[in-house]
């Protein structure tokens, strides 16, 4: 399984592991956007205000990962509101805490944790961000961070109900009310203060709540990690696995990609040969209940959660057809091979104009792209659509290399760090360079590597770029195992900037031929959609052809 927003927030961010890995993201740092670029105060006020009062109402019914959407969305055209920044940290917070809690790995994990362990985790976690992020940390805002998660996860079912079963409201509220006084007593200047406060507040915790301390630790780290930035956290180990898998392009799970909706899962995507594709799941199909149980009483994202498990174990899913017909499913969980190449065809034989789909950068990418590009040369190819719409990114050095088959010289991309180890340059390589015309289609959700690659494109003037301003994901990250436990760290190590010196960040890569839709086709990779069904499709299927004609 793979839900579309979850995979741009977790689990193809993957980049420097051990040095192994690079991977291309957002970093939290704001582009500072002049007062002339944006809309009168008043208007911002009004906006803004609308998306809080519409977020608090989605927050009240406990549908954070709805909220989350609706705050994220604004604040991509107001990246500079710290209103905004603050709602997307609290309902990331609360999203995070139901995902960890229905993991039983991390469960069993914290249940067998002592309290030395989950510090000296702790301890492991502040040197990683020292050493590694992008910004030099504030040793106290990193505790404060903590300290909200740990309110969040108090009023969070997932935990509270478990955990806090024999407390009353009252004496919840009570110590909601005293936590934070208690510890702004204290200061934490340094790395040392910052885990000894940490561990006072735990124990703090402990005795009020009637929970052991290393609950309330790990709840700090959590914290530090998810606060940082939109795109840094904490990994549990299964996430962490999800992220190695992911890069080596394959997991296990029933090989869909879902929309989350109030009370379904709507099916964007079903992976060619998966469980899902076998067992007759389609893409169109809403999934209303898992397991007997319906969508809209668990959450989205608590029946999200509940489509993963391990290989070979099964689900039951209730669907409804497009044509509104209901049935029930049966499909057993399998290692789905995840696809570095879509859709490679000719699709118009008369101008020899071919096309492909790059769903994310994975590490067999260039490779699998060689093997298209010469059996599109051999059936005839004079020109090529490149298609990155909803690619969330991937692995730096994969669109690097992409980028590269088509770039005969000149940078690529440029990535800039607080330690300068993380700056770099990356310059085309005139060897195997492709020369046949190029069209590369992005849209809103094209993110990260898929950025640097339009980026690299539009900026050297090797194709045309067709479509939407793409998302606006702008910094390389770094995951890193953490020794003192089977878990992981993800953190933003640099920004990257595209060859012209443009930040990616918070801007995006703006296509050289805009198209303005208003809907998305049915199928992404436009296998099965018609080009006067999908706008950007076609007007990239018109450059093309104009440019082979004007050759």
């Amino acid at each position: 399984m793979a839900i579309r927003a979850y995979l741009r927030a977790l689990s193809l961010s993957a980049a420097l592991a051990a040095s192994l890995f690079s991977a291309a993201w957002t970093s939290a740092q704001q582009v500072h956007i002049p007062a002339s670029a944006l809309e009168t105060p008043v208007a911002v006020a009004s906006e803004v205000q609308e998306v809080l009062a519409r977020g608090q109402v989605l927050e009240s019914e406990r549908k954070w990962g709805e909220a989350l959407s609706v705050y994220e969305d604004a604040l991509r055209e107001h990246p500079e509101l710290a209103a905004l920044q603050q709602r997307v940290t609290i309902a990331r917070m609360h999203l995070d805490v139901a995902r960890r809690y229905s993991d039983a790995d991390f469960v069993t994990s914290v249940t067998r944790m002592t309290e030395q362990q989950a510090l000296d985790l702790y301890a492991e976690v502040l040197q990683k961000i020292e050493t590694n992020y992008v910004h030099q940390p504030d040793w106290r805002e990193l505790v404060d961070r903590g300290a909200t998660q740990v309110e969040a996860s108090v009023t969070e079912p997932a935990f509270g109900d478990v955990r806090l079963a024999n407390l009353s409201p009252e004496q919840r509220e009570a110590f909601l009310r005293d936590f934070r006084p208690a510890l702004a007593q204290y200061r934490a200047l340094n790395r040392t203060e910052a885990r000894n406060l940490t561990a006072w507040g735990a124990r703090f915790a402990a005795q009020r709540l009637g929970v052991p301390p290393q609950v309330f630790v790990m709840e700090f780290i959590c914290g530090a990690g998810n606060g940082l930035d939109r795109y840094s956290t904490f990994l549990t180990s299964t996430q962490l696995d999800d992220i190695f898998s992911q890069i080596e392009g394959n997991f296990v799970g029933l090989g869909i990609e879902l929309k989350t909706e109030e009370d379904s899962l709507d099916v964007v995507n079903v992976i060619a040969g998966s469980p899902a594709e076998k067992g007759g799941l389609r893409t169109g199909d809403r999934i209303l209940g898992v397991d007997g149980q319906t969508v809209a009483a668990l959450t989205s994202e608590k029946a999200a959660d509940m489509l993963k498990g391990p290989e070979g174990s099964t689900v039951q899913l209730d669907v409804a057809e497009e044509s509104g017909q209901t049935r029930r499913l049966l499909l057993t969980r399998q290692r789905v091979e995840l696809p570095s190449i879509e859709g490679a065809r000719i699709i118009d034989p008369e101008y020899g104009v071919a096309y492909l789909r790059l769903p994310a950068f994975q590490k067999t990418t260039s490779r699998d792209l060689n093997e298209a590009l010469w059996k599109l040369y051999r059936e005839g190819m004079k020109s090529l659509i490149i298609d990155v719409r909803g690619n969330p990114g991937g692995l730096l050095d994969s669109s690097v290399e992409v980028a590269d088959k088509f770039i005969t010289e000149g940078k690529i991309v440029s990535t800039r760090g607080r330690n300068s180890r993380e700056d770099s340059d990356r310059f085309a390589n005139r060897y195997n360079t492709w020369r046949v015309p190029l069209v590369v289609l992005i849209d809103q959700d094209s993110a990260s590597a898929s950025e640097i690659f339009a980026g690299a494109i539009r900026d050297s003037r090797r194709g045309v770029v067709v479509g939407e301003r793409s998302y606006g994901k702008g910094s390389v990250q770094g995951i890193f195992p953490l020794n003192t436990s089977k878990a992981g760290l993800r953190l933003t190590t640099a920004k990257f900037y595209s060859p012209s010196g443009q930040a990616i960040a918070n801007a995006g890569v703006a296509p050289d031929v805009t198209v303005q839709i208003t809907a998305k086709p049915v199928a992404e990779t436009g296998e099965n959609v018609a080009a006067d069904e999908d706008a950007i499709l076609n007007a990239g299927l018109e450059v093309a052809r104009q440019r082979l004609s004007q050759r």
